[in-house]
């Protein structure tokens, strides 16, 4: 109230504004109640005999400054509205006030909480608060203001732990079941967006609890409300946090205050009660007698000598309002001052009548207002009677004299780009700690893991899953996990993608290194055997098995054993077409040999009869012939195969599994179908021969060896095709050599092992008469 008389009687010393004009005033108490707001609204408008008698103005024309809460600004301002009587609030700060078609002549110095909303919600993703509690005051101001931040901070992806109403009764069980609400909530972050009555009333009851382990934001009615920065509450409000509108130091204020003596004006009823309850003294003959039990006031009280809110004009924030609010009326009235016939912005572009000024005119003027005050801040209202949003952030640190200090550690502006700024010197105080707390539902999920929605659980709260193999996420709380790149699988910790191993049947690996040793044992093995056999050349059981075959299918078992080595270690283009071709003409030159061998016994014993010349077509150089047709056929096939479609490398890319299977890709299913099936006519062809001369006469019987080898080989390659078929991977190849193994051991086993055991151990069945006995018989 002192700051609108002093401002008012600033201008009305100054000639730059509003010259031979005097700005005049009528004060009225609205109690505090809607009742009385309206009551004071309706008699500005009537006016009564006394009032009229009274004033010595003439032209006047009415503009109201105030009210202070929303909650009675909404009532005077839809009666102010209807007859377009201009209203401008110094705190009313509803958002609800912006609507102009309800309240068509309001305006206001305070912004919106629309913007003090947005601020906080700034401040709450800032600082990384997902969790967030809320209790406001039941007024338009809390409820309008809470409703507000609640959707705010529903966009910016946090939560309402709970939201709660204080009862304007403040009644003792209401409020105890608030706090524990909070306790329970686990929301280490509150705000508490109420008038700076309801907010002390419930910060009285947290106290008492000792709910000291919540950081408090505070909406600006009570962030520097100085009744709540005493020692009292340093324990929980200690480290809170709000935004307050922006300071100025008004010059010669201070002095201006301290001038007030009741002697000024002894009927002046907010004077009286203001001096008998600032220095504890009754004023007699005068005043209020507040009470009887203090001493009556000497007169000599200076209110110099007091340290108290009044006296303060380092947190000139709602005052500086005033200041404002009033020069925007002085300056829109010195628009219409200087308004020039013809050019005005009325009808017929007509100005207004200054001896009889309507309020829509000045209402037309003062939406217009905007100028810049000598301290630099410009002034001026949206379409919405709103003023540019500015916000200093305070922060309640405690001096250490034990006093609460309001420091500035950041701003808020709407006009700029990123709006809020914060400095690196706030200090936040939860209980007996000063790091910034961690006010969440679940933990944050950290790199490697993906949020899972709870059940019937707000969008805070959530498990955090472990993403699935091949799946990453290289962030903080990911919705959810990406999968890796084909050539790529996710590392143990899941939150990076890294190339997969590539699997072969390699030398290095157990599997490989078993398989190269079986090889090189069996070349060895028939390395050992060809060695006996041609020391022991001479020797009937050699010459009887007709040494030059027995040798050629030594020779060609040694390289089936070999032909197993390109099967091992990493496929190139080359080893691709040599492991296959080189199996299968060293496999069917081996059969030709063994199918050779077996049709000379046959006709070997054809040959006894009678008159018999059949072996004439059966001499060694018809057993070549016939051995090189064999592999000849083969090796036609082969080529063939090479040239159509040739066996590749291929990497098999699963997403499903951690490594890339790089194989020999047989490039036509046909030309290895007929690989085998050749070897396989070969075989049979050789098998049933050998079986049509199984009771040939003789101790030791060749037919019955080849059967037995014969029926091995069978029995391998039959059972490959399956399993090669269901084999994944390198176990697919490592199949294919244990059958080419297999088959060279059973052929190597059944055909020559028991000639090595006659000639190592029985020599003396090494003869041409025990060969021959049973054949004599």
């Amino acid at each position: 109230m002192q700051t609108m008389i002093f401002a008012i009687e600033k201008i009305n010393r100054i000639n730059s504004l509003l010259p031979n004009i005097t700005l005049g005033y009528r004060i009225y108490d609205s109690c505090s109640t809607h009742f009385h707001a309206l009551r004071t609204a309706m008699t500005l408008m009537g006016g009564s005999e006394e009032e009229n008698a009274s004033t010595s103005c003439s032209g006047t024309v009415p503009v109201v400054i105030g009210d202070g809460g929303s909650t009675l600004s909404l009532v005077v301002a839809r009666f102010l509205g209807v007859f377009h009587v201009p209203q401008v609030s110094y705190f009313s700060s509803c958002a609800c006030l912006s609507n102009k078609l309800q309240f068509p002549a309001f305006l206001r110095t305070m912004p919106s909480d629309f913007f003090q909303v947005d601020a906080l919600a700034q401040l709450v993703k800032h600082f990384g608060w997902t969790w967030v509690g809320v209790v406001a005051g039941d007024d338009a101001y809390g409820r309008g203001g809470a409703q507000i931040f609640v959707d705010k901070v529903r966009m910016i992806g946090a939560c309402i732990a709970l939201h709660e109403i204080i009862p304007k009764n403040h009644g003792q069980v209401l409020m105890s079941g608030i706090v524990e609400r909070i306790h329970r909530s686990r929301a280490r972050v509150v705000l508490l967006f109420a008038l700076e009555q309801d907010a002390g009333a419930l910060l009285k009851e947290a106290l008492r609890q000792n709910l000291t382990e919540i950081q408090w934001l505070a909406s600006e009615a009570w962030i520097t409300a100085a009744v709540l920065s005493t020692a009292e509450f340093h324990p929980i409000l200690q480290g809170s946090l709000g935004f307050a509108i922006r300071r100025a130091i008004i010059p010669d204020l201070q002095p201006f205050l301290l001038r007030l003596h009741p002697s000024m004006d002894p009927e002046d009823p907010f004077l009286q009660q203001f001096w008998q309850e600032s220095f504890g003294c009754q004023l007699l003959g005068g005043g209020e007698m507040i009470s009887t039990n203090k001493p009556a006031c000497s007169g000599a009280e200076d209110l110099a000598n007091l340290h108290n809110i009044y006296t303060d004009v380092s947190q000139l924030r709602i005052s500086y309002n005033v200041y404002k609010a009033v020069y925007a009326i002085a300056h829109a009235l010195d628009a219409m001052q200087k308004c020039v016939p013809g050019r005005g912005p009325f009808a017929g572009r007509s100005c207004p009548d200054n001896s009889g000024i309507a309020p829509w005119q000045l209402l037309y003027y003062l939406k217009r207002v905007d100028f810049t005050n000598e301290y630099g801040e410009e002034t001026k209202f949206d379409n919405n009677g709103d003023p540019v949003a500015t916000y200093d952030l305070i922060n309640w640190q405690v001096s250490v004299e034990g006093k609460v200090k309001y420091v500035t550690v950041g701003r808020y502006d709407e006009t700029t780009h990123s709006k809020l700024e914060i400095d690196e010197k706030a200090i936040l105080w939860t209980g007996s700690h000063t790091d910034v707390p961690l006010s969440v539902c679940s933990q944050s999920c950290p790199p490697g893991t993906r949020k899972a929605n709870k059940p019937n659980a707000a969008i805070c709260c959530f498990d955090c899953v472990v993403c699935a193999a091949g799946e990453i996420s290289n962030q903080t709380d990911a919705i959810e996990c990406v999968q890796c790149l084909p050539e790529f699988w996710s590392n143990p910790r899941r939150d990076a993608c890294i190339p997969k191993d590539v699997e072969f049947l390699s030398y290095e690996d157990n599997m490989g290194m078993t398989m190269l040793a079986v090889a090189l044992v069996g070349s060895c093995c028939t390395l050992t055997v060809t060695f006996i056999f041609a020391c022991h050349r001479t020797t009937p059981i050699v010459r009887a098995n007709n040494s030059e075959l027995s040798f050629l299918i030594l020779s060609s078992l040694w390289l089936c054993f070999l032909c197993a080595l390109p099967f091992i270690g990493e496929p190139t283009t080359w080893s691709c077409m040599l492991r296959h071709t080189a199996f299968a003409i060293t496999f069917s030159l081996c059969i030709s040999c063994i199918l050779g061998k077996t049709i000379v016994v046959l006709m070997a014993f054809q040959a006894t009869l009678p008159g018999s010349t059949v072996m004439k077509w059966f001499g060694p150089l018809q057993q070549r012939a016939m051995i090189f047709m064999g592999a000849v056929v083969q090796v036609v096939i082969c080529g063939v195969w090479l040239a159509v479609a040739p066996p590749t490398p291929r990497r098999l890319l699963s997403r499903e599994s951690s490594r890339v299977i790089l194989l020999c890709d047989l490039g036509s299913a046909l030309g290895f179908s007929l690989v085998l099936g050749y070897i396989g006519l070969l075989s049979t062809l050789c098998l049933l021969l050998a079986f049509l001369a199984r009771k040939l006469p003789g101790n030791f019987n060749e037919a019955k060896l080849i059967t037995f080898s014969m029926l091995i080989f069978f029995a391998v390659w039959v059972s490959f095709v399956p399993a090669y078929v269901s084999s994944p991977g390198k176990y697919s190849t490592a199949t294919e050599v244990f059958a080419i193994l297999a088959s060279s051991y059973g052929l190597l086993a059944c055909l020559f092992l028991p000639k090595c055991y006659i000639i190592l151990l029985k020599p003396e069945k090494n003869t041409r008469k025990h060969l021959m006995s049973k054949f004599a018989h």
